[in-house]
């Protein structure tokens, strides 16, 4: 088989993963293997390289805030993607800034356009990456974002989407089917 067959999965959604680690240190990370798994409740899954500090912080802390970023923040999501020290916070060295969670304790990234506050359901080994899964306990749009039907307004909320390697798109149109 291809091991490139994911590449027809493309683009997906991208995300930033933030976390604390057991010292309170703050760290974030970009993921496009990321998908809702239920809607009540909120549950939420991505997928994780075995060694990233992302999922060894959930394993310390058990929490964890998926940010929705959008084309404003492309610069700071890359270079939170790039490896540094463990205990380097990632955020401040991108230029973007935290901001208090309602519930969990790591993070969110005030840039952001949505913000889902996670507890650890559980995680699984899936071939050469892990399966992190997650209760949505709290989430958050940007209220101007949503259009009258309830949906994200993709023309304002400009939603990175994650290509491959360092190419990224924007979903910026809505085309309905009738």
């Amino acid at each position: 088989m291809d091991i490139q067959f994911y590449k027809a999965l493309a683009p997906r959604p991208v995300v930033l993963i933030s976390t604390i680690d057991k010292k309170g240190r703050p760290n974030a990370a970009p993921f496009s293997f990321v998908m809702p798994v239920s809607i009540d409740p909120g549950i939420i899954a991505f997928a994780s390289a075995p060694n990233r500090d992302t999922l060894l912080n959930i394993r310390e802390t058990k929490e964890f805030v998926v940010n929705v970023p959008s084309e404003n923040i492309l610069k700071g999501l890359w270079l939170c993607a790039i490896n540094v020290p463990r205990g380097v916070n990632e955020i401040e060295r991108s230029g973007l800034h935290e901001e208090k969670s309602r519930v969990v304790k790591p993070p969110r990234i005030r840039e952001c356009i949505a913000w889902f506050e996670c507890k650890l359901k559980f995680e699984r080994e899936m071939g050469d990456h892990v399966i992190v899964v997650g209760d949505v306990l709290c989430s958050e749009i940007r209220d101007k974002l949503i259009r009258d039907n309830g949906n994200l307004d993709v023309g304002k909320a400009r939603v990175l989407m994650h290509i491959g390697g360092n190419e990224f798109g924007i979903c910026d149109r809505v085309l309905d089917i009738e």
